[in-house]
């Protein structure tokens, strides 16, 4: 078997402050490392989610800790049990599990409404009834303390309110449940932050049980410390939010006491990382679905025959950074070359064909080559492909005239057929329009192999081929970024302007040797010279073969450069 792909170990702030955790003396000594994953089941997962994915299930189980998956369901509006589904398969393509430890953020409603009721009794929380705008007018400035004519209300009667608005008496907008801490405070999370909303909205788990809903940082600190976490990772957004994180931990009554620490999100050129954008390229029908091969989704990627070696080495070389950064989409694919070189078998396919006939080779006859699977990897073994006097080659490489540096077909050139023999062009067949149609060449018998007896040397290339009375017709799909602008996410910029037209090339008539008949995902193939490629896994059938080009066979870049 070729030798498994080994990712770089980067230096990694994170797992510092789990060991320093750890020592004796650390908030943590002796415990066992818990982290969480919390995606909103409001969408697929994408390229960006998987780096908080590797880090939290990979940080847990370099630790020998637990990973939680969660479903952060507090807000209903666009939340479906589809995106619940789709996120765990994605998660167990990638290689981690959960056990039984899966839960929804839902799971902990009660709970969370008992916590708000008792920092209404602490005088900590009072229901508000400015408007959106009246708090945003109110809200002041760095030399401006906010201010709300609300805040002073008694204990009492916010609680009756409260109860009221979980009971459904008021409209959506009418009230908040707001945190009383510091109107002055220069972090602005702290001037009095939502804790709870109205919204009459029906929700995918508890239906019509609530009308009220609680805010996210009111949830997430409580809902980590119900699971007992030891660490709470999140992306760097977050930062500014940490201390209304602890002052919830602090000042509800809560099993434990969980460490929020914040990393850079991933960002990649040529790409969106937003839900929304991704699923208004989904709804306006730009895209043929979340899992179309040139979307940064997993289940996208997955379908494209991205493995999941390549995208966990490509998180895990990116490493863990505190300053935000943008990664070049062409080390991702650079990831999934270096994996599919090792893994993926070597089979030959002609995209553009054009017939070349071996004229001295005997008509109706045939014989049987074994070609490698894999050079990399001897003991992958080998595959059958025959040889017959009818055969396809790419049209490109045959010329009728030579131009420049060109060292394939043209009249009087020999070149090796891959596996085969040598074979020498004599010419060529056109139609009525002067279009060539056919090749012409004749073989040398004692060439097998493509070294000729005579131990000549042969100055011309080795090209692939096909047989044309043992192959199948296939599609094949050519992708290139989705967008053809390097920051379609940039401020100010219509990102549907920067959509790339010729993101997608679909052949036809393209010729696959017979013993790709039976290919299925997830299986991933070299086609020799041309890329790496596999059979969708939506549109592919024996009577209808559909392969899609997962990368390039090559690349100007280099990590690093």
């Amino acid at each position: 078997m070729a030798e498994e792909l080994k990712p770089l170990e980067p230096q990694n702030f994170i797992h510092a402050f789990i060991e320093k955790d750890l020592a004796p003396g650390g908030q943590y000594e002796g415990m066992t490392v818990h982290t969480r994953f919390p995606p909103e089941p409001n969408g697929y997962l994408h390229i960006g989610h998987c780096k908080a994915l590797v880090i939290d299930f990979g940080t847990a189980e370099k630790f020998g800790g637990m990973c939680n998956l969660r479903m952060d369901d507090t807000n209903p509006a666009k939340e479906d049990t589809e995106y619940v589904d789709a996120i765990k398969e994605d998660i167990h393509w990638l290689g981690f599990d959960w056990d039984d430890r899966f839960y929804y953020a839902s799971d902990y409603f009660e709970i969370m409404y008992q916590c708000a009721e008792e920092l209404i009794q602490k005088g900590l929380a009072y229901v508000c009834e400015l408007t959106p705008e009246q708090m945003r007018e109110y809200r002041g400035d760095l030399n401006t303390p906010a201010k709300s004519p609300y805040r002073d209300r008694p204990m009492e009667e916010s609680l009756d309110l409260f109860r009221r608005m979980r009971a459904g008496e008021f409209p959506n907008g009418a009230m908040t449940l707001r945190a009383k801490i510091d109107l002055a405070s220069g972090n602005f999370n702290l001037r009095d932050p939502a804790l709870y909303r109205i919204n009459h909205q029906r929700h995918h788990r508890t239906g019509d049980k609530w009308c009220i809903y609680p805010m996210y940082d009111f949830a997430h600190p409580i809902e980590d410390a119900m699971e007992h976490i030891t660490h709470s990772l999140c992306s760097l957004e977050f930062e500014a939010h940490r201390p209304l994180y602890n002052w919830v931990v602090e000042h509800c009554t809560l099993p434990s006491k969980p460490r929020q620490i914040e990393f850079a999100r991933l960002g990649i050129n040529y790409t969106v990382m937003s839900k929304r954008k991704l699923r208004q390229l989904v709804e306006e029908g730009k895209v043929s679905g979340w899992d179309d091969p040139r979307m940064p989704t997993l289940c996208g990627l997955r379908r494209r025959g991205y493995t999941p070696a390549s995208i966990r080495n490509f998180c895990e070389r990116i490493g863990v950074a505190k300053a935000a950064s943008t990664v070049e989409y062409a080390f991702l694919e650079y990831c999934l070359r270096e994996d599919l070189n090792q893994s993926a078998q070597r089979v030959m396919a002609v995209l553009d064909p054009i017939r070349l006939t071996v004229t001295n080779y005997p008509e109706g006859q045939s014989e049987t080559f074994q070609v490698e699977n894999n050079p990399l990897d001897p003991e992958s073994g080998t595959h059958p492909v025959t040889f017959s006097r009818n055969l396809y080659i790419e049209s490109g490489d045959f010329m009728e005239e030579k131009v420049g540096k060109f060292f394939r077909l043209y009249p009087g050139n020999e070149v090796r057929l891959k596996g085969a023999y040598v074979v020498k062009c004599t010419g060529c067949v056109k139609d009525e329009n002067g279009n060539v149609v056919e090749v012409l060449a004749t073989y040398d018998p004692a060439s097998q192999g493509g070294n000729p007896a005579d131990g000549r040397k042969v100055k011309g290339a080795t090209i692939h081929w096909v047989d044309a009375n043992n192959c199948c017709e296939a599609e094949v799909r050519q992708y290139d970024n989705l967008f053809d602008d390097p920051d379609p996410d940039a401020s100010g910029k219509d990102f549907l302007s920067c959509l790339n037209p010729h993101s997608l090339e679909v052949l036809t008539g393209c010729k696959v040797e017979a013993s790709l008949k039976n290919a299925k995902a997830p299986a991933s193939y070299q086609f020799l010279r041309l890329g790496y490629f596999c059979p969708d896994s939506k549109d592919c059938t024996p009577d209808h073969l559909v392969f899609n080009r997962s990368v390039s066979l090559k690349d100007s870049y280099k990590p690093g450069k």
